[in-house]
């Protein structure tokens, strides 16, 4: 039996994810982060958690890590290094073939590296672009670059927002998360290359070469100036659009840049508490002469961190209620079953409602699982690799659809579905059975 408030939790919680899915309630103009905030509002004035008990279900860690990759992210935005990336790339590409492996492989290791939507932002003009210029099809490239982010993010603790959460929430270290899913990212991504190259025949499998357009991309970027401000304390960028600005390379904040991250990585690589290593890294480059701290913060996700905030709320309800108990109990026979049914039964919700939630909701019952670390990294692939089955199942592919749009290519729903089932069946199956047989 229920009782009272365990059912107005469950109620408050069901309709919560029900309107994230839908991502607005009708004549309301609520976005999905005022949605999950409304619902910790609602628990919190039925009287179903105290003050102190929300304030409990925060994950400082979560937020802390999640905001600090945000500001790195910014940082290397405002200072081209997507562009200079980019630029690499487009010099190296001497056949549709070679721009297709260069995109999935830049795509894939930068959303290890750092967060994968905003990726995602800085790329998809790029590869735009070099598609236009190359008069070569656009389609294939896009999918490419949007289902390789969501594939390359798989590989580590700091690739995307769920990720994040799972490393917090497990204590799973960098290296020992990077070492068991990252062989699962690498055949994802060349399933990834696979896939488009055999679903686009007449793009692929013509004999013609990318030469003489790479070189004249290659010139025109060589030919962008660095952005130089006036004093050494104006923001490079101050008189520029996102936009405009995400086309420059700015050297001194780039090299600055990379400096921090290589420390970065090497703190993860020593075993520094990720959220930590990350909080220090942040802070090093938001402390500059060069750029406006106001620059960077205004660049940072805030939206999603209130989206986690009230998800932690709503989910932290259930388990105070005792509702998650009673989940587990009714979905026990996921624990006994194995990797291949929790990688199903995730893979499912996390279509449904969304991988973070997804997310929240198995993080209190993970635990009693008879493995939980395998189960933790089972939640992480199968959460992140089904976003790529549909062209709505990951923010990431909605970013490169509507930054698209903005050139005028149309990623349909249905283009997408026919490179995004079998790429996410296919990697989901890789996942399953390298994660049974380590």
């Amino acid at each position: 039996m229920f009782t009272l408030p365990q059912i107005v939790a469950s109620v408050i919680a069901l309709a919560t994810f029900v309107v994230l899915a839908a991502g607005s309630v009708p004549r309301l103009g609520l976005n999905r982060p005022t949605l999950s905030l409304v619902g910790a509002a609602l628990l919190l004035a039925l009287g179903v958690v105290t003050l102190p008990q929300a304030e409990r279900t925060l994950d400082l860690s979560t937020l802390l890590l999640l905001f600090s990759m945000m500001v790195i992210n910014a940082v290397l935005e405002l200072a081209g290094f997507f562009t200079w990336a980019g630029n690499l790339i487009i010099e190296r590409a001497g056949a549709p073939t070679v721009l297709l492996a260069l995109v999935v492989i830049a795509s894939g290791v930068l959303s290890a590296l750092f967060l994968n939507d905003p990726v995602c932002v800085m790329l998809t003009p790029l590869v735009c672009g070099v598609v236009i210029r190359l008069k070569r099809d656009p389609i294939p490239y896009l999918i490419a670059l949007a289902t390789a982010a969501n594939v390359g993010s798989t590989a580590t603790i700091t690739g995307n927002p769920q990720n994040i959460l799972i490393g917090m929430s497990s204590g799973i270290s960098y290296l020992s998360f990077l070492a068991r899913l990252g062989p699962v990212a690498l055949i994802g991504l060349g399933i990834v290359i696979g896939v488009v190259w055999w679903m686009y025949p007449a793009e692929f499998r013509r004999k013609d070469s990318l030469a003489e357009g790479t070189a004249s991309s290659a010139r025109a970027a060589q030919m962008r100036p660095p952005v130089i401000p006036h004093r050494p304390d104006e923001a490079p960028h101050e008189d520029m659009t996102l936009g405009a600005a995400a086309s420059r390379v700015y050297a001194p904040v780039l090299r600055k840049s990379l400096v921090v991250i290589a420390g970065l990585l090497v703190a993860f690589v020593a075993g520094v508490p990720v959220a930590l290593a990350a909080f220090l890294a942040a802070c090093a480059l938001i402390v500059s002469r060069r750029v406006k701290s106001e620059r960077i913060l205004a660049l940072v996700d805030w939206p999603l961190l209130l989206l986690f905030c009230g998800l932690f709320v709503v989910t932290g309800a259930l388990e105070i209620t005792g509702v998650s108990q009673k989940l587990f109990d009714a979905v026990a026979g996921l624990a006994e079953g194995g990797v291949v049914t929790l990688s199903l039964a995730t893979a499912a919700l996390s279509n449904l409602i969304s991988n973070v939630p997804a997310v929240l909701l198995f993080r209190p019952l993970i635990p009693q699982f008879p493995d939980p670390t395998r189960a933790w990294l089972t939640l992480a692939a199968a959460s992140t690799l089904a976003g790529n089955l549909t062209l709505i199942g990951s923010v990431a592919n909605l970013i490169v659809a509507e930054q698209a749009a903005k050139f005028g290519i149309r990623v349909t729903f249905g283009e997408y579905l026919r490179c995004g089932v079998p790429i996410t069946i296919l990697t989901l199956a890789v996942a399953a059975l390298w994660l049974s047989l380590t």
